[in-house]
């Protein structure tokens, strides 16, 4: 069976308590990050005990990962609460919070170098997120600070980094063990099924996909009233 090394398990915890941290600072709202601790804790605790190893379970285990936690943010964004909600996170958190990209995608490259995931889900393959995480500090310092660009640019910027975020989504489904691979089968994406890197697509991925959901949905609000 394959291990996580020390080195990325620690990281890989930072990065996660860190991107919840920049979270709670967009929301300010300690009951959903109360919640996002508790789904934490579970998923958690089935990564240690195997849960979504398992390749002859059906339906595949590979679909507790994102499914539940993508649909929930989607039903979220139709909701007349969840649309408030999304409305009343703070746009500089908000976009603060993709410089997560960052060390996600590095703690990837490392995965890969232990044969847990494809290169095609890293920088040097055909993910491209790093771009945004690398770019989020830039935007937030030209829109908030220097205010040189204006929600029009933020906007653009929210929707091409969202695109970037479907893609390796896109990538690390096909490159999985499941019925529907249809590449990497040399190197599948095997790494997000083990502690901690189960919270990538249960925790991060959907914050990350919910903060873009939320800022492109403030940024339409504002052309409108203008």
């Amino acid at each position: 069976m394959a291990e996580i090394s020390v080195f990325i398990t620690i990281g890989f915890i930072l990065t996660t308590i860190a991107t919840i941290w920049l979270f709670f600072k967009a929301s300010g709202n300690r009951r959903v990050i109360l919640f996002i601790l508790i789904w934490s804790s579970i998923v958690g605790i089935l990564g240690l005990n195997g849960f979504y190893q398992k390749l002859n379970a059906s339906p595949p285990r590979f679909i507790f990962l994102l499914g539940p936690v993508l649909l929930f943010v989607l039903l979220l964004s139709r909701a007349k609460k969840g649309k408030r909600f999304m409305g009343n996170l703070d746009l500089k958190w908000l976009t603060l919070l993709h410089c997560i990209r960052v060390p996600v995608e590095l703690v990837l490259y490392f995965v890969f170098l232990e044969g847990l995931v494809p290169e095609s889900m890293t920088f040097e393959g055909y993910n491209f997120d790093i771009l945004s995480g690398l770019s989020a500090p830039i935007l937030y310092y030209l829109v908030f600070v220097k205010k040189k660009v204006g929600v029009n640019g933020l906007l653009f910027w929210n929707i091409i980094c969202l695109g970037l975020l479907l893609n390796i989504l896109t990538i690390a489904v096909l490159s999985a063990q499941t019925p529907i691979q249809k590449m990497a089968f040399d190197q599948p994406n095997i790494g997000v099924t083990y502690f901690p890197l189960v919270w990538l697509p249960t925790v991060i991925v959907p914050i990350v996909f919910l903060s873009h959901l939320a800022s492109i949905g403030q940024i339409l609000s504002l052309r409108k009233k203008n």
